[in-house]
């Protein structure tokens, strides 16, 4: 999937609606096209899953936030 234009350099993005961060690398292109529809996203600096973490975010399903979720 191709990453959005404003977020080419992140991995990942949060969704201030519901306090979740998706995985860019890894989301359904679906659930990522929908977020930028709604104008309700953050990114995270550093972009880390850590530091969307630190602001409340919690990781979505997608594999690559459970990887770093567990590790």
């Amino acid at each position: 999937m191709a990453r959005p234009t404003r977020f080419e350099n992140f991995r990942w993005l949060g969704d201030k609606r519901t306090q979740i961060v998706h995985d860019l690398d890894n989301c359904d292109a679906a659930v990522v096209d929908e977020l930028m529809a709604s104008r309700q996203y953050a990114g995270f600096g550093p972009d880390s899953v850590d530091e969307a973490r630190n602001r409340g975010y919690r990781p979505c399903s997608c594999a690559g936030a459970v990887a770093a979720r567990n590790g």
